[in-house]
């Protein structure tokens, strides 16, 4: 059997213009995360990514750590998250002019969320009008691909960076669960955490979700982060 490291990146840059870019948080917390792994002795056979900037920066942070370790990194764009933005102007579309595709920025974190898990369960349910860049069905589809891509790969510890949706998908496809269950994950899968699998390349299971024991230190609670 496999081993697979499913990485949230770092925390992004929340209310700024270009949301895709490591914060300084979200950069100690991935090289936090390198020194965890290099203390536990893993060795990656390859790094899996998505093409967004803030994937890039997190590997890069967490393999700095691990005393500059040298290994394959492939970019997969089925990685990716969803366009947040794009869904809330879709749903603006529908006369709640609230959640247009500018709410980031102006809104506070508990807001923003409670928007996102409603949006996205309008999303699940096809019930959001306009040009989407992409259907949950699809996005259902791209995330599978992406899995059985890295189970097909035949590498024995592989490491992967992607964000909370994918994340999110990827774990409710594995367990079986009904939509509105990778709804509920996104909403509690924190910036830097590990999930763990185990895999073949007909099958995989879930052995931990959403951990950090990178942060497990009373001096770096304030490193705990959801955006």
């Amino acid at each position: 059997m496999a081993e697979l490291y499913l990485v949230r990146h770092g925390q992004a840059s929340f209310g700024a213009e270009n949301y895709d870019e490591l914060s300084p948080s979200g950069r100690t917390q991935s090289r936090w995360l390198g020194e965890y792994f290099a203390q536990q002795a893993l060795e990656f056979d390859c790094v899996v990514i998505g093409t967004m900037r803030r994937h890039e920066q997190t590997a890069d942070a967490i393999l700095w750590a691990m005393r500059g370790l040298r290994i394959d990194v492939v970019q997969d764009a089925d990685l990716n998250e969803y366009d947040f933005r794009a869904l809330f102007a879709a749903r603006g579309e529908c006369g709640e002019k609230e959640f247009a595709s500018g709410i980031a920025p102006e809104s506070s974190p508990k807001h923003f969320y409670k928007v996102l898990k409603q949006t996205l369960q309008l999303w699940s349910e096809d019930r959001l009008p306009g040009d989407l860049p992409e259907s949950w069905a699809q996005f259902q589809t791209r995330v599978e691909r992406a899995r059985h891509a890295i189970q097909r790969m035949g590498r024995k510890r592989v490491l992967v960076v992607s964000s909370g949706g994918p994340i999110s998908v990827f774990t409710q496809q594995i367990l079986q669960a009904p939509a509105a269950a990778s709804i509920a994950l996104n909403m509690q899968i924190r910036n830097s955490s590990v999930s763990h699998y185990v895999c073949n390349e007909q099958a995989m299971s879930l052995v931990s979700f959403n951990a950090l024991p990178h942060l497990d230190h009373a001096d770096r609670r304030e490193f705990v982060t959801y955006g």
